[in-house]
């Protein structure tokens, strides 16, 4: 049940061989029950003092309270703990978050009622609104209890992204998302988020079913106008109707998500979709184009908001070659042969195929741009192959 790498040896069997109790709460336990793969983080809730946590990880780091107590590092997760002795105060700001599974026994606890709510979403991945069945509180049930303001939206951001608005439907999602977002507003303001607070929700928020949902919670509340405003600015950008029916360059954006193939998404692909288009609120009109340059204003903007955030250089650096080139795809079919090689040549090319598809998937124009493009990308790798024929498919008079 779970994508958990740490069952055999590891965190857990660390922790219960010393006799400490060990139970994953929130998002963890909720994605253990819908056998889901877990979050980018592990959220556990331990019976250890900080002090046993330093005994036992050599790689324990402290990342500062509103975080968690501790983390620890462990086959590319990781892992957030909250301790019994460290005065934190309750940490889960909805009730559906005080869902919980004994790590040792298997066994889930759900002192709220939310069983219900969670069996719908299991039984009906697909679905954004929850069919008919026993009652269950609302996702935003509790929130009142939160700690401060930047609990209530993060978590209500990322419980809409990984398990949709099952208490809302489209129709007046906005209205809601707006109404809870400002009782949320009435809540103290604490300091705000570091850069890791800040790394771990957006990996949350990409690595999930829906992160559209979660942005436009983000967005309503206030959130990414104060610390992502490149993404926030980017509501303020209109389209042409005509290729563009889904809105602006932010409906635009969040749209490219719903196109993303597979069950765990790639991170780069999903970082890039998410600022394929940051350069377009900076572009000038030029001509007939009215986005002048935004591939490469946007690169520069991706490579500022990632490094603000603490990402990798290199995940930083494929983001950005992604987003400045963006818009080559389309261009390549009627390229010469030998023009942007380097592009084509590149290992990334087919992440940014794959970029360029989720782009065209979400517009007016449809995907015989993608399609034509794919087609002379297969001609280059076959005539490139080929010792005796040009990248053009003519013959090499070289030979």
């Amino acid at each position: 049940m779970g994508n958990l790498p740490v069952e055999n040896g590891g965190i857990r069997e660390t922790l219960v061989s010393r006799g400490h109790e060990a139970r994953l709460r929130g998002f963890s336990a909720i994605d253990r029950y819908l056998d889901r793969d877990s979050l980018p983080f592990v959220l556990v809730e331990t019976s250890a003092s900080l002090t046993e946590l330093a005994r036992l990880f050599e790689n324990l780091r402290f990342p500062g309270a509103a975080l968690a107590d501790a983390a620890a590092e462990f086959q590319g997760r990781d892992y957030l703990f909250r301790c019994p002795d460290s005065g934190a105060p309750e940490d889960s700001a909805y009730s559906i978050l005080s869902f919980s599974q004994d790590w040792k026994t298997g066994r889930f606890y759900d002192p709220r009622g939310f069983y219900p709510l969670l069996r719908r979403i299991r039984d009906e991945p697909a679905r954004l609104q929850a069919p008919p069945g026993p009652a269950a509180p609302p996702w935003w049930d509790g929130f009142e209890t939160a700690g401060n303001w930047l609990q209530g939206v993060t978590e209500g951001a990322l419980i809409l992204a990984r398990y949709g608005c099952y208490s809302c439907g489209p129709e007046n999602r906005q209205r809601e998302f707006g109404e809870i977002a400002r009782a949320i507003g009435e809540l103290p303001r604490p300091a705000p988020p570091g850069p890791e607070e800040q790394r771990l929700l957006l990996m949350g928020l990409l690595d999930s079913p829906h992160p559209e949902l979660g942005f436009e919670f983000l967005l309503a509340a206030g959130f990414a106008g104060e610390y992502w405003p490149e993404l926030a600015r980017l509501d303020g950008v209109d389209h042409s109707k005509e290729f563009h029916p889904e809105g602006n360059v932010w409906k635009h954006t969040m749209e490219t998500f719903r196109y993303r193939k597979g069950g765990r998404h790639s991170l780069l692909l999903s970082l890039s979709l998410l600022l394929h288009d940051s350069g377009k609120p900076l572009a000038e009109s030029s001509g007939g184009h009215r986005f002048q340059a935004h591939a490469e204003l946007g690169a520069q903007v991706a490579r500022r908001f990632l490094g603000r955030l603490g990402f990798s250089q290199a995940l930083i650096d494929d983001t950005a070659w992604l987003v400045k080139n963006h818009m080559f795809p389309a261009a390549m079919p009627r390229l010469p042969p030998n023009r942007g090689r380097e592009i084509v040549e590149a290992a990334l090319y087919p992440t940014l195929m794959e970029l360029y598809r989720c782009d065209e998937s979400s517009s007016f124009k449809g995907l015989d741009g993608y399609y034509e493009s794919s087609a002379a990308y297969r001609r280059y790798l076959k005539y490139r192959r080929n010792p005796y024929r040009g990248a053009d498919g003519k013959k090499d008079r070289a030979r």
